[in-house]
């Protein structure tokens, strides 16, 4: 690993969103961050889950043409990828101490600085929605707002705690063996798109569970051990200024957790959107379900699709978004089945 304070650039020509990496020295170790887009544009950094890298995690919401015309019209994106999730990440030293979320929170800070940026616009699924969560209430004035897919923001529960536990043991004794990669899979997808006996497993469960061979399974573990030991969030919640969207998949197993956080934040900043037939991953199973209503919640700042006579460089001001934009009577909905990309 480079001692260089400097980034590393690395062209990466396979990368399927274009993207160049940079890996960024913080005071928490290196973290790589893939940067595609103008960087004269707004910001808009996002967070994967536990085992995923942004071009699993967010390549089906980018490879939605109407997805794709909106965010990378107005956004230069700054994928970051935590823990050595990265795409070739060497394992991490078994010397280095293992970081807590605030630590991951903190870690977000010392990026945004190094690429010169200003308040930005967050996307995080699940323990990165927790993260990027946590990292709005620690540096209000740096997050202009938040758009969460499946997230967290309670501790775990005794369940959750004991199932996590059992596959970070597993993770370390034992690396990321068949009964892992089952347990994410679970954690990421519904089960129409799981397969079963009758029908097979979906393309992009087969192209996830390749994703999954690949990762460091102790650099797995360490990110599993920050969320694991997350606390609850929920009494900072009323406090966040910042237009919060909430993307939830019927199928979820943190269902519970998106609604619960939806009523703890003020009704005029948040907005819960349900899609029917989907799981967590929201952005790879149905990322079609997601256009409209962040066209709607971006649309209070300014921001368009490239068909609108509005410039890009717009201004990002939260104070741009009215209520009535995110009512639960406009957005609170539940979105009709779509069909996933099931493969019979």
């Amino acid at each position: 690993m480079a001692d260089s304070s400097d980034s590393v650039s690395i062209d990466m020509e396979a990368l399927s969103l274009g993207g160049q990496e940079h890996l960024v020295e913080t005071t928490y170790g290196p973290v790589c961050v893939a940067v595609c887009g103008d960087p004269d544009k707004p910001a808009l950094i996002t967070y994967p889950d536990i085992g995923l890298n942004y071009m699993f995690c967010f390549q089906g919401l980018l490879f939605c043409p109407e997805a794709s015309s909106l965010l990378l019209h107005n956004f230069c994106i700054y994928h970051i990828s935590p823990l050595g999730h990265e795409l070739g990440a060497p394992i991490i030293s078994v010397d280095a101490p293992l970081l807590s979320a605030d630590d991951l929170a903190d870690q977000i800070v010392e990026v945004l600085n190094f690429f010169g940026l200003g308040a930005v616009m967050c996307m995080g699924v699940t323990a990165g929605a927790y993260i990027l969560t946590l990292f709005a209430m620690k540096y209000r004035q740096r997050v202009l707002g938040l758009i969460l897919v499946s997230p967290l923001c309670q501790a775990p529960s005794w369940s959750e705690w004991l199932c996590n536990k059992v596959m970070s043991n597993l993770l370390y004794y034992y690396g990321t063996c068949g009964v892992v990669k089952e347990m994410l899979l679970k954690r990421y997808f519904s089960k129409e798109v799981r397969g079963n006996g009758q029908v097979p497993e979906s393309d992009i469960v087969q192209e996830c569970r390749r994703l999954l061979c690949e990762r460091q399974s102790t650099n797995v573990w360490r990110f599993l051990e920050a969320i694991n030991g997350r606390v609850d969030l929920s009494e900072g919640l009323r406090k966040l200024q910042c237009r919060t969207l909430i993307f939830i998949g019927e199928n979820s197993a943190y269902h519970s957790e998106a609604v619960h956080m939806t009523t703890k934040l003020d009704r005029r900043y948040g907005a819960l959107v349900e899609v029917q037939g989907s799981g967590s991953l929201v952005s790879e199973e149905q990322p079609q379900a997601m256009v409209i209503p962040m066209e709607y919640f971006l649309m209070g700042y300014g921001l368009y699709r490239p068909t609108q006579s509005v410039s890009p460089r717009s201004p990002l001001s939260p104070t741009r978004i009215s209520p009535e934009l995110l009512s639960p009577e406009n957005m609170g909905l539940k979105l009709k089945p779509i069909k996933t990309r099931l493969a019979l």
